[in-house]
């Protein structure tokens, strides 16, 4: 079936023939099913109340994540596996174990974002049997109360992992195999095209697909995880037509670890590629875990963070920094870039009609490097960035600067290296003196905006103070800046 967008709603399959390319989860939850247990709170995907759980096959496994229903789409469900808070339950009304833990550690205030609470608590029982506080707090990142302070919440999580019952009690572990035949019955290898009025709504059924029907429609808005093109619909009203979906295509969600580097496709999540990432670069994986909440981490992707071209995006910064290439790919073939080279101006990529991006490659740093990644926002979880500084050293044997990139978002108009710093540090020693020549160059580098999340004053500031940072960091040198008087 070629024209519809088929998928298990709790226990229901569902197929629907008139979705608009826009059509969010939350507005089909809510005024089309009155499934009203999912909220609707900030409409950005930074609240968590419309928390839900999504499941999809994964090399013949079911897995089961959280994400945003009010940014995700109805066109990325196909042969998805959708459940919300209603579900939990048991047909007699006895409640989720989950939820009765919300219940005996008084979880619950107002009641407006509970469900969302439950639903990430439910998606962390069902992936994680033994918890530890961090596991919880991190599960919990994308859900924001303004009642009980979370303690109460947290308690919860830890009384469900102490005292967890059979799988029998769960409603996903008793139907798992069932679903999973669903889902296969669902999936289509042929490329799934709705139009709705004047709007059409595309589901490539392959690689090759997705290259031929860009080809036909070059204007084409290609989603993957929505994270941001959400946020077009939701808060600016953009009409987006057609729109492309690719989130679905297991081509592009492949991770390659090789002698050299990791091959990430551009349709892996945040959430898949952290384990490899933080195996090879550690500070990297660190960066990953301030990247949104765990829905937002569910849903996005690096390839999607890279060619939306935003110049405060945080995965380009410290990839540039790397030295990472990216793969471009058309009807008419392949192309290589470096990943310094793709950004333009603001905007504008270096994206032909047609082509989109397939994979990233990131060489892994010597071991001898220094690596380090700032990122400085108004609160440290679930925030935009204002500053984001990458930083990657080599020394030779005397002492002195062997190789130096630095790359920093929110500074300009794109993610951008720091050339003039760079030039004043190469072959110098690395000293407290060559720093201080080196921070007046961040002026010839960047003129940066000011804006409601950082003065053009304080980021400049800052990214001086970042240099200034990394030095004692790769030093160990006593904080002793009286060389650094601007240092707050």
């Amino acid at each position: 079936m070629n024209d519809c967008i088929r998928f298990i709603l709790n226990g229901e399959d569902v197929s629907l023939k008139n979705v608009r390319p826009t059509e969010t989860l939350l507005d089909y939850l809510r005024l089309q099913r009155r499934l009203t247990g999912t909220k609707e709170g900030c409409a950005e995907g930074d609240c968590g109340a419309c928390t839900v759980l999504v499941g999809r096959l994964v090399d013949g496994k079911l897995y089961y994540e959280s994400v945003n229903a009010c940014i995700r789409f109805i066109g990325s469900l196909n042969a998805t596996h959708v459940v919300t808070v209603e579900h939990l339950a048991a047909k007699n009304g006895a409640l989720h174990p989950v939820q009765q833990a919300m219940v005996d550690c008084h979880g619950s205030q107002c009641g407006f974002c509970t469900p969302g609470f439950v639903m990430s608590l439910y998606g962390l029982w069902l992936s994680n049997d033994k918890p530890s506080r961090a596991d919880i707090e991190k599960a919990l990142q994308g859900n924001l109360c303004r009642c009980t302070g979370y303690e109460p919440i947290v308690k919860a999580a830890e009384q469900v992992a102490r005292t967890r019952p059979s799988t029998l009690f769960d409603p996903l572990e008793k139907t798992r195999s069932d679903i999973i035949a669903r889902l296969w019955a669902m999936k289509n290898t042929g490329t799934i095209t709705i139009v709705s009025g004047d709007d059409r709504l595309i589901v490539p059924g392959s690689l090759d697909a997705l290259a031929r029907v860009l080809a036909a429609e070059p204007t084409a808005t290609v989603v993957a995880g929505s994270t941001d093109v959400g946020l077009w619909v939701t808060k600016q009203m953009r009409a987006l037509n057609p729109v492309v979906f690719i989130n679905h295509l297991s081509e592009l969600q492949g991770i390659t670890t090789g002698e050299g580097g990791l091959t990430i496709g551009a349709g892996v999540t945040y959430t898949r590629a952290f384990a490899a990432i933080s195996a090879k670069m550690p500070t990297l994986g660190r960066l990953i875990d301030r990247i949104g909440g765990e829905q937002v981490r569910n849903m996005g992707t690096i390839g999607g963070n890279i060619a939306n071209g935003s110049p405060i995006g945080d995965s380009p910064p410290p990839l540039i920094a790397l030295g990472a290439t990216v793969k471009l790919r058309s009807a008419e073939g392949t192309r290589m870039l470096r990943l310094e080279d793709f950004f333009i101006d603001y905007g504008k990529q270096d994206r032909r009609p047609g082509e989109f991006v397939e994979s990233i490659f990131v060489p892994y740093p010597a071991e001898d490097t220094r690596f380090a990644v700032y990122k400085i926002t108004k609160r440290r979880d679930e925030d935009i960035t204002a500053v984001l500084g990458a930083f990657y050293l080599t020394l030779d044997d005397q002492g002195d600067v062997n190789d130096i990139r630095i790359a920093f978002g929110g500074m300009a108009g794109t993610p951008k290296r720091a050339r003039a710093v760079e030039n004043e540090l190469m072959g110098k020693p690395w000293t407290e003196d060559t720093i201080a020549a080196a921070r007046d160059a961040f002026d010839s580098d960047y003129q940066p905006l000011s804006d409601w999340r950082a003065t053009a004053e304080y980021r400049q500031l800052t990214a001086k103070n970042l240099l200034t940072r990394f030095y004692l960091e790769t030093t160990g040198a006593p904080a002793e800046l009286r060389r650094f008087e601007e240092v707050a």
